[in-house]
């Protein structure tokens, strides 16, 4: 295993990617101090030179003069506009505020939105221009690492509600995603670690050779090395760019990219959607209680199950459930959250689960109360304690 200070020495440049869907294609590009360059990849999709930044308060101090200053170079005027930081801007109240914002801005239809933060933003900006004038045009600026390798690729937008996570929403493709890898830089490690679950989980849905590199490289992507931040964000969103391809609106092989969302979101709503315990936490941990109930039922070894578990270690991704105060974890109450799911249909959970590292499927036929042990499993620590 490769220690943290491990690099890749090779060459840092930009990398692109294109999303592949007709007339709605787009590209995603990828480098180093890439936001100071944006100005230019920017003005070439724009209409009209008016845009509406939209960012949130943790990003806004640090970048936004920055992509200022870039806009004004290529002569584009600009409005911006500040919300609070975290999941609880990702709903109905703060979405209609928004909407509200951008229509005393005088936004038109020839102009464009960018959204300038992590998925929060992504989300919520992406969902206003599906509805602002019956859509507008808008950017993806991701500043994180989990909106760079997901949530700014592919257009899922929207809003939660109090019965569950992305209700309700929209599929609405962007026109550039502008991922600047040394933003990650001002990111809390707890930040870059959940991202970082969901690079993991390209390599255990569908490319068994990225998760090798990822075992060796992956704590230098956490660490900074900028050509392995390069790598692996391009490696990710090229996966996923080819599925939302092949399947935009996730009637087949998008679901796939779910990998650990159906335990993830649960384990979410139980902490309503707080900062106690973040999206890629979520995810990271839905994860290995999906390949537990994979090797639970038969379909991979518990040796592969053991191997993940060592690089979550050797990662720091979280691995099993927090002790969070207010919160009683039962396993009974997370199989109702479990219900209120998305991806439920004709009343059965849908799960993605593994035959092996690299190689996901979706399925129905799942014994809920082989669902229930394994929730129990990771319940119990807690129970005992308490």
């Amino acid at each position: 295993m490769a220690s943290p200070a491990s690099t890749i020495h090779q060459p840092v440049k930009d990398e692109r990617v294109s999303v592949d869907l007709g007339d709605r294609s787009y590209d995603i590009v990828i480098g180093g101090n890439l936001l100071d360059r944006s100005g230019p990849l920017i003005s070439k999709v724009l209409r009209k030179k008016r845009v509406a930044i939209i960012t949130d308060e943790t990003v806004a101090p640090l970048h936004l003069h920055r992509l200022h200053k870039t806009l004004e170079a290529e002569g584009i005027e600009q409005v911006s506009i500040t919300l609070p930081a975290g999941e609880k801007t990702k709903d109905l109240k703060f979405f209609g505020d928004l909407l509200d914002r951008l229509l005393e801005a005088r936004i038109g239809r020839d102009e464009c939105l960018i959204a300038f933060g992590g998925g929060v933003i992504g989300d919520l900006t992406g969902f206003a221009a599906s509805t602002l004038r019956r859509g507008v045009d808008f950017i993806q600026i991701p500043t994180t690492l989990l909106s760079q390798v997901d949530s700014s690729v592919g257009g899922k937008t929207g809003v939660n509600s109090r019965h569950g996570k992305n209700l309700i929403g929209a599929f609405y493709q962007p026109k550039l995603v502008v991922a600047d890898v040394s933003l990650l830089d001002s990111l809390p490690e707890r930040d870059l670690l959940a991202g970082y679950a969901e690079v993991v989980k390209y390599g255990l849905l569908g490319d068994f050779d990225f998760y090798n590199w990822l075992e060796q490289y992956g704590p230098a992507v956490i660490k900074g090395d900028i050509a392995a931040r390069i790598h692996a964000v391009k490696t990710s969103v090229q996966t996923k760019a080819d599925i939302v391809a092949a399947d935009e609106k996730e009637s087949g092989v998008r679901a796939l990219l779910n990998l650990g969302h159906t335990f993830g979101h649960a384990l979410e709503a139980e902490t309503g959607y707080g900062p106690s315990l973040v999206h890629g936490e979520g995810v990271a941990v839905g994860m290995l209680m999906a390949m537990d109930l994979s090797a639970k039922m038969g379909l991979m070894t518990w040796q592969d199950c053991e191997r993940v578990k060592a690089h979550y270690q050797n990662t720091g991704l979280l691995s099993e459930l927090p002790a969070i105060k207010g919160v009683g974890w039962n396993a009974k109450k997370l199989l109702k959250h479990m219900y209120q799911d998305k991806k439920v249909d004709k009343g059965k959970l849908t799960f993605i689960l593994m035959k092996s590292i690299g190689a996901a499927f979706t399925t129905q036929d799942v014994n809920e109360d082989d669902i229930l042990d394994i929730l129990d499993s990771y319940v119990r620590p807690h129970t005992e304690r308490n």
